[in-house]
């Protein structure tokens, strides 16, 4: 991001009300605020209650990549995320010529490819886990997979790499060994961060509670990604590997995002990546659409995201089942860019911020941001 005193001097002046069209794209211009969506936000969403898709009953949509990455451009964003699926076919071998065909598309619709994540869920083979499976034959398969989508990311030409162990986990008490589950977790971090390295690709870890699996995913929370990160820096030397915070994650157990970005600085784990949509507090991670929670816990988040020197992306991970990808989109990134604003409006008080959070009173530091928030 770009953020200086001239261009904070415009908030009040150039950026008044409620930002959007021109406006809006000129403010993301401006401050150089990097918005990326996943390449399955633009696609078709199904459940367990509609399993054949929400927009299955219209002949003309079509979820193939090529598509959602025309629907990304159409919503206003500058970058693109993907799973490496995408680019393997049904024995998971690399296709190269659909590496070819999305490069081409991305640099025709002026994206730029952000993230590869790495899909270790889907198939039914992973069903009891992928790099933690207690079977080491579909550990070492998973694990095949995970390198693969470094090299697919090269490929691609994304920056960072990603791994969340959506599989990884239990259902039920007493069903896995916890240390020996994480054990084998670490064990294929260390392997995908050393190849990561050699391919000059950041690594990051994603955390959350549970969700598809029952009990918790062996890396639940990001506290213990950053553990994790830490020892596989440790063994790998330097600081490749990161996290990736996801904003709905963090509500699943109610901790605070903001402080969570902090962390992640105070106790030198790079932060990789973010995932912005919002979620209810407690409860499964609805990857809804940016800003339409609690706006202070999420100002607060984008606050701590500029004060600490974020240079990553904030890419888009939402799940608008009944709704109009394009729609959805265009409003989260709508909703994040006012969000964003505010944030920038705290930052430029940020000496009268820090004064009041030095007396340890709420009632003083509510004065400071009431009149933006509100």
């Amino acid at each position: 991001m770009k953020i200086d005193s001239k261009r904070l001097a415009k908030l009040d002046k150039e950026y008044t009300g409620f930002l959007k069209a021109d406006k809006l794209d000129a403010f993301y211009e401006e401050f150089d605020i990097p918005f990326a969506a996943g390449h399955w936000c633009a696609g078709d969403f199904c459940d367990r209650f509609a399993p054949d898709g929400y927009n299955s009953d219209d002949p003309s949509f079509s979820s193939d990549v090529i598509a959602q990455i025309e629907r990304v451009a159409k919503a206003g964003a500058k970058g693109i995320e993907f799973h490496e699926n995408v680019f393997t076919d049904e024995k998971n071998n690399i296709v190269e010529s659909r590496i070819k065909e999305v490069k081409d598309a991305c640099k025709h619709h002026g994206l730029i490819p952000t993230n590869m994540n790495t899909n270790l869920w889907t198939h039914p083979k992973w069903k009891l886990g992928s790099v933690t499976n207690a079977n080491p034959r579909i550990r070492k398969d998973a694990l095949a997979v995970a390198l693969q989508c470094v090299d697919i990311a090269k490929a691609v030409g994304c920056k960072t790499v990603a791994l969340w162990a959506g599989a990884d986990g239990w259902d039920y008490n007493f069903q896995v060994h916890y240390g020996i589950a994480l054990q084998h977790f670490i064990e294929a971090a260390i392997a995908i961060n050393t190849k990561a390295k050699e391919k000059k690709l950041g690594f990051g870890i994603e955390a959350k509670l549970h969700e598809p699996r029952e009990g918790n995913l062996v890396v639940s929370t990001t506290p213990k990604a950053m553990l994790i990160a830490n020892v596989v820096n440790a063994a790998c030397g330097g600081k490749n590997m990161g996290i990736c915070i996801d904003y709905g994650h963090e509500q699943m157990y109610a901790v605070e995002p903001a402080d969570m970005v902090h962390s992640a600085k105070v106790f030198g784990v790079p932060l990789v990546n973010f995932h912005v949509n919002t979620a209810k507090l407690h409860s499964n991670d609805e990857d809804r659409i940016v800003g339409t929670g609690d706006n202070w816990r999420q100002v607060d988040f984008c606050y701590a995201a500029i004060e600490t020197g974020y240079r990553g992306w904030f890419g888009l991970d939402q799940f608008t089942y009944r709704m109009d990808p394009v729609k959805a989109i265009t409003l989260a990134r709508e909703m994040l860019g006012n969000l964003m604003k505010k944030a920038l409006q705290i930052y430029a008080r940020k000496a009268d911020l820090k004064t009041a959070q030095k007396t340890g009173d709420a009632g003083n530091t509510i004065d400071v941001v009431k009149d933006i928030l509100m």
